[in-house]
């Protein structure tokens, strides 16, 4: 059976792990006051399982984090923290060697999540997996679309054609049409369909015009 070290600070935390793994017949979990004693632990056991609460730990970044990953390539890891942005995570879970949990995940899923780092698997939470799957919103400053634009996307979710958008404008309808290739330029859309869906997750029009 694989050694596991808990490398978090909080006594409440590493208590009720302790319980999961007395659970799953792990004997001795090892608790780890900083990153020096993991060191010397992964030199002792190259394939432990490490609990680690990345918010509170004394690692600096997740790029100390990966320098650690390179140098026990055995380790597998489980992210265990109140909160983690989703950009770590999308990152993190690029490797099949880590997996991630929220201490606020029910104990069937803590549970689960260690059973699969011993079977050497990797584990996402569930609430991180939804908000990895959740479609990227980029704020419309960010596109930097122009007030022309952001008014021409509005009317093109709206349903306006072209020609309609050009004669509401008094613009010529090449002129909509140039505006029109940046807006989908900008916002890297395609279609009228996906041009649609930005605009209602910006909230430039809400579901109410959109289904008149």
């Amino acid at each position: 059976m694989k050694k596991v070290l808990l490398a978090d600070p909080q006594d409440i935390t590493r208590a009720g792990m302790m319980y999961v793994c007395e659970q799953l017949n792990v004997n001795n979990p090892v608790k780890v006051s900083d990153k020096y004693e993991l060191i010397e632990r992964l030199k002792e056991n190259g394939d432990a399982i490490v609990v680690i609460d990345f918010t509170l730990f004394d690692i600096n970044d997740v790029e100390e984090l990966m320098l650690f990953s390179d140098r026990f390539p055995r380790a597998r890891w489980v992210f265990f923290s109140v909160d983690l942005s989703v950009d770590l995570v999308r990152r993190v879970a690029l490797s099949p060697l880590m997996s991630v949990l929220l201490k606020e995940s029910p104990l069937t899923e803590i549970t689960e999540c260690v059973s699969y780092a011993l079977m050497g698997q990797r584990y996402i939470c569930q609430r991180m997996t939804e908000q990895l799957l959740a479609p990227v919103q980029t704020p419309l400053e960010d596109c930097k679309l122009t007030r022309t634009e952001i008014e021409i996307l509005k009317d093109i979710a709206l349903g306006l054609t072209t020609r309609e958008i050009a004669e509401k404008r008094f613009s010529s309808f090449h002129t909509v049409n140039t505006h029109r290739k940046n807006i989908f330029r900008k916002l890297g859309v395609n279609t009228l369909h996906e041009a649609t869906k930005y605009a209602l997750r910006a909230g430039l029009i809400d579901s109410a015009e959109y289904y008149i």
